[in-house]
């Protein structure tokens, strides 16, 4: 006989909500006696937007974590290799003189058997290139539109750091799948209200054919309505508006013009009069849309750009708009309910953090679940830790607006003014001016991003961080050039022995990892 464990209902699908039910179930021991019971209501009339998405390399643990094979995540959801973003004109604007891109690459670097590499570049000695050239072999093997691993490497496994671009849709059906598997409870029914205790908490929810459902938590992924959190507990919603200032995209999708067109190893993210553009490539698509600021554009000259950047391609293809507000909620968790996906936060598509923190939220959800009961505990720690990831991921957002050199738009001017930046960027911007960000800057309990990250952007935008004082105690640089030359040499075999993006999805499409096989 089963023990009937704790329940938890999810209300909501999409990626956000398969994402927590399927790591819940493996985590929580769903179907097992004693274990937690998960069941996911969510409604067939609301679709999921599925513009393309991209992801950081987190998500690789999240969907071994589920049980997802890789090759069947190529083979289902249309999926590729991301090895980093690349940003072009964030900086300058076309036609400015320097250096107009810059890589955000997955790698971090690996200088543990020799001298700190950082302060050296600092001081010149890699010569003119840029950080991203130089402290890691990944943008050379991006650059070449290669893939980040072989196909004998395991699962999820892999000499360079990586995520994935998918189609959102087709991942949804994938994790529900896997989901369902795990123990998952799936309910096609829509929620016509949300029953109140008298102290305030979830006593159930009412829907159309099931009738009232109840649980022990409830998590709420329904998207910026927000039906739980925010309509029937009234968690308000912090805007970041006056921080992070597009709140509106157009999205095409655009097929390739030939079969075997390479497939970019990156997010291409360029920078546009009110915004900017996202160009993720998929297997059989690209993914591209326009992300503006309705303050200083509309959702009619976003579309103008991204048909420009597109080109003759565009003509005839339908362009889908969308609108958002950057902010979160204070408070993601409150009585018994927790929002998770975009009813708990989101800011923009930079950087592809909204999966990361359905990742985040559905982790601290397994380690913090009230088996006990004792949902204020949890709470206050989950609140806690999960607000200060907001505002780190905030002021890491911001970090590629502020300091761009562009001023020939109201956008970008307004981008740099000291009113719209973050307290805790300019203390941190304060500590880099004499030197560079590291380990002290990060507090891996809360920072998404690691110091390689805030490096990889804040070089890539230009800053200046003066040595001077230091560059007597700097006595390795020999040794420093030695280890970029290797570098370089580490690039140009990744570029000679790894497969093409296009390659390895080939290989996926028709085999596993991990097996000894060689890539066609």
């Amino acid at each position: 006989m089963v023990t009937q464990g704790r329940r938890i209902l999810i209300v909501g699908g999409g990626t956000a909500g398969w994402i927590t039910a399927g790591y819940l179930a493996r985590m929580l021991g769903a179907g097992r006696p004693g274990g937690i019971v998960i069941t996911l209501v969510e409604s067939q009339d609301i679709g999921i937007l599925g513009v393309g998405e991209g992801t950081f390399p987190t998500i690789r643990k999240t969907l071994a974590r589920i049980g997802i094979d890789e090759a069947e995540l190529v083979r289902r959801c249309g999926a590729t290799f991301k090895q980093g973003a690349k940003f072009v004109h964030w900086q300058r604007a076309p036609g400015m003189s320097g250096r107009d891109h810059y890589l955000h690459a997955f790698q971090e670097t690996d200088d543990r058997a020799g001298p700190e590499l950082l302060p050296y570049w600092l001081l010149g000695q890699a010569g003119d290139a840029g950080w991203d050239e130089v402290n890691t072999p990944q943008k050379r093997a991006a650059d070449a539109h290669r893939a980040p691993k072989l196909p004998s490497h395991p699962n999820y496994v892999g000499p360079l750091n990586y995520a994935f671009h998918f189609d959102a849709v087709s991942l949804a059906a994938l994790l529900r799948e896997q989901g369902i598997t795990n123990g998952v409870t799936h309910l096609v029914d829509t929620v016509q209200e949300v029953l109140l205790g008298e102290d305030g908490a979830i006593a159930g929810v009412r829907c159309a054919e099931q009738g009232v459902l109840t649980a022990d938590l409830y998590i709420d992924c329904t998207g910026f309505r927000a039906e739980l959190i925010g309509k029937a507990l009234g968690q308000p919603w912090k805007s970041c508006r006056d921080v992070l200032f597009c709140d509106g995209a157009v999205a095409i999708q655009v097929p390739y013009a030939q079969p075997d067109d390479p497939i970019a190893s990156y997010t291409i993210s360029t920078a546009q009069q009110a915004g900017w553009i996202w160009d993720i490539g998929l297997e059989a698509r690209r993914g591209i849309g326009h992300v503006y600021s309705s303050t200083h554009s509309d959702a009619e000259e976003a579309e103008r750009a991204v048909r420009a950047y597109i080109g003759p391609a565009a003509e005839g293809l339908e362009a889908r708009r969308f609108r958002f507000e950057a902010g979160y909620r204070e408070v993601s968790w409150y009585r018994n309910c927790v929002a998770v996906g975009l009813s708990s936060g989101f800011f923009e598509p930079l950087e592809a953090t909204g999966i990361v923190f359905s990742e985040v939220a559905a982790g601290m959800i397994a380690n913090l679940f009230p088996w006990a009961g004792d949902h204020e505990t949890s709470a206050r720690q989950f609140n806690d830790n999960l607000r200060r990831r907001y505002e780190r991921t905030l002021a890491f957002l911001k970090l590629h607006y502020c300091l761009s050199e562009r001023r020939d738009s109201r956008f970008w001017i307004d981008n740099v003014d000291p009113a719209s930046i973050p307290d805790n960027l300019k203390e941190l911007l304060d500590r880099w001016r004499f030197r560079p960000p590291n380990e002290i800057d990060v507090d891996r309990n809360v920072d998404i991003f690691t110091e390689s990250s805030w490096q990889y952007v804040l070089y890539g935008m230009g800053w200046k961080t003066d040595l001077s004082a230091r560059t007597g105690a700097l006595r390795y640089a020999e040794e420093a050039r030695a280890a970029f030359a290797t570098i370089r040499q580490q690039g140009e075999f990744a570029v000679r022995q790894l497969p093409s993006n296009r390659e390895l999805v080939r290989f996926a499409q028709r085999s596993g990892f991990g097996r000894g096989a060689n890539a066609a």
